[in-house]
């Protein structure tokens, strides 16, 4: 066979060859091992070997999907990963690129998880037809959580900040262990037994699937789905997902998401007030004017007999006089609230920090005042310092020294005497004047010391 019947590969189409055929025959796969040669660099990125008593394979796990892993694997730590097959074509090495990683054991939990998912989804529990709005502005909202956690701190505060006047129940339970899922089932029925809040909030901080496990028990899922009370989800993290997410009535990615569907802001209802106020006022005056027309369109037509349209007139001043009494009273209830309102928010106002703050912002301004003089006499010192170095290598300090700058009568600087001719006039620039000569014998070849070149 002739070379140029032969098909010849390069090493760089070899990997690429095998490496589509690799990616094109395996998609995405689950794969569990024990992690061994666990590299962390400063990119972020993990490289490490995946192995079981027969077998291991190379894996890197990129950045951006290391930021996603919530535990700390290690040398030995029995991992599942969720990874594509591939290869890394420089070294031409067959490797595992991993998206998703979890400690083992999170395995059967989640088989567990979709196959629960699917049976109440097929019952309807998680239809979108029984979702139902939240309250506009609730009477009070209860909360189902842990009373020592910090989901609950972190729901409190945002409550408090929203809306401070909304009063806050909360039905305290385990959220994790084995008394978690009859004590969430509990506090949820009681809350509707109660009858104290207008909208419930379930809710626990992040953790593993198997912290979270209690929110995907089917007593819970159905707990939720069965409240007559309108149920906020904010069970996690935002890429955590429970099944009682899909039961609530509203999913929110955290606890204090949750809180902050929850509670109407105070400042927006205010505003809205306000425009409903001004609007009350101008309805209440066109329908006055409207009566004052009708009335006097009456008069007009009844001037016989009169007594009882008088009346009506007489009725009507009356009622003109005491609206803006009533009104006046109306606005003085609303301003009372407003400015308890604004007492109960003046006790978390952050006026410590903005003191801290600006006596801060002072101290640097006065560092910055004496740093600034001491600045600008090292740029003058140093701008003197360059004055002095121009001056003594300038074309002036070497004239001062007795040489002189020869050029032609057009201009040009002589700097070689072979060019020149016998009687050509020549200009001389001295540190002080210029003098016009004429050559008169020509050395060329000669340097400053009279060797030649």
């Amino acid at each position: 066979m002739s070379s140029a019947t032969r098909d010849v590969y390069t090493v760089s189409r070899l990997n690429r060859e095998v490496r589509a055929v690799i990616e094109g025959n395996f998609g995405a796969l689950w794969l569990e091992g024990e992690i061994s040669n666990l590299a962390r660099p400063s990119s972020g990125h993990w490289y490490f070997t995946l192995k079981d008593p027969s077998a291991q394979v190379r894996c890197a796990m990129f950045r951006l999907r290391t930021q996603q892993v919530r535990f700390k694997p290690g040398e030995g730590s029995q991992v599942l990963v969720y990874a594509r097959v591939g290869m890394y074509e420089p070294r031409g090495e067959f490797q595992l690129v991993v998206e998703h990683m979890e400690p083992a054991g999170e395995g059967l939990l989640r088989l567990q998880f979709e196959a629960l998912k699917r049976k109440l989804a097929a019952e309807g529990l998680f239809d979108a037809a029984l979702k139902r709005p939240l309250p506009a502005w609730p009477r009070a909202v209860g909360v189902v959580t842990s009373p020592t956690g910090a989901a609950v701190r972190d729901i409190l505060h945002v409550l408090g900040r929203r809306n401070p006047g909304i009063p806050v129940i909360v039905y305290p339970c385990a959220v994790q262990g084995a008394a978690a899922v009859p004590e969430i089932v509990a506090a949820i029925r009681a809350a509707n037994r109660r009858a104290e809040c207008d909208v419930l909030l379930v809710a626990r901080g992040g953790g593993s699937l198997e912290d979270l496990w209690a929110f995907n028990e089917e007593p819970v899922v159905r707990a939720v789905r069965a409240s007559d009370i309108p149920v906020v989800s904010g069970v996690g993290h935002e890429i955590d997902f429970t099944l009682t997410d899909f039961a609530a009535d509203v999913r929110a990615p955290t606890p204090s998401a949750a809180a902050e569907i929850c509670a109407p802001d105070r400042a927006e209802v205010l505003q809205r007030f306000a425009q409903l106020e001004n609007r009350l006022r101008r309805a209440a005056g066109h329908q006055l004017a409207l009566a004052r027309q009708r009335l006097e369109a009456n008069l007009a037509r009844l001037r016989h007999p009169g007594r009882r349209l008088e009346e009506h007139a007489q009725r009507l001043d009356e009622l003109t006089r005491r609206l803006p009494q009533a009104l006046q009273r109306l606005l003085d209830l609303r301003r009372s609230r407003l400015r308890a309102a604004e007492i109960a928010l003046a006790g978390v106002t952050p006026a410590r920090r903005l003191m801290l703050a600006n006596e801060r912002l002072r101290g640097t301004a006065a560092r910055l005042g004496a740093a600034m003089p001491a600045l600008l006499e090292r740029k003058r010192a140093a701008l003197s310092e360059a004055e002095r170095t121009l001056r003594a290598i300038g074309p002036q300090a070497t004239l001062d020294r007795g040489y002189a700058i020869v050029s032609t009568r057009e201009g040009a600087i002589v700097r070689d005497a072979a060019p020149l001719a016998g009687g050509e006039a020549l200009v001389a620039q001295l540190a002080r004047g210029r003098i016009e000569v004429v050559v008169e014998r020509i050395e060329p070849g000669r340097t400053l010391g009279g060797e030649a070149e």
